[in-house]
């Protein structure tokens, strides 16, 4: 089924569109915040059918890129939160360790700012990937994760200084 809207919107003319379009970068983002690529698929499969489900309801597929990135952070929190959950009932499993070939592809530095970025705090974490690996500005940044444009810049400048601080203890050690 084709779900079309006028083609003078100048943007995607149909979800299918929409997918070719935003999939890779919702795929991207969803892994930036669960650390899991299975994980994130499903993140963005749901997010992909809530976008089938309410297609009609948008006022052009313009909306639709907002929409994703919005459906992709809620759906990664409720991923993690359940993962929390489950390991507050059973013992947590050993995280699997890079093979050779993959620690010799990741640059040393490249490594250094992705530990230090996944070692902030969740809504840290989503302010940067969204600001700084999906380019969003402050206003969409903010309406992606529901909060002011306050908060956005503060809890940026937060996360900021906290990976500097990481890396420069990082350096030191060396």
């Amino acid at each position: 089924m084709r779900a079309a809207v006028p083609a003078d919107t100048g943007g995607p003319a149909s979800i299918e569109e929409v997918f070719d379009a935003e999939w890779l970068g919702m795929l991207r983002l969803a892994v930036l915040l669960v650390d899991d690529r299975a994980s994130a698929e499903d993140v963005v499969q749901e997010a992909f059918a809530g976008l089938h489900r309410h297609w009609g309801e948008f006022a052009g597929p313009e909306r639709a890129g907002a929409y994703l990135r919005r459906a992709v952070v809620n759906g990664a929190r409720s991923t993690l939160r359940r993962r929390r959950t489950a390991r507050a009932w059973r013992a947590p499993h050993a995280v699997p360790t890079a093979s050779a070939e993959e620690e010799a592809l990741l640059g040393e530095l490249r490594r250094e700012v992705l530990a230090a970025v996944q070692a902030l705090p969740p809504r840290q974490r989503e302010v940067v990937v969204l600001r700084y690996w999906s380019h969003l500005g402050e206003a969409e940044t903010a309406e992606v994760l529901g909060i002011s444009r306050g908060t956005v810049k503060s809890t940026t400048s937060r996360a900021l200084r906290a990976v500097e601080k990481a890396l420069a203890s990082t350096e030191e050690s060396r």
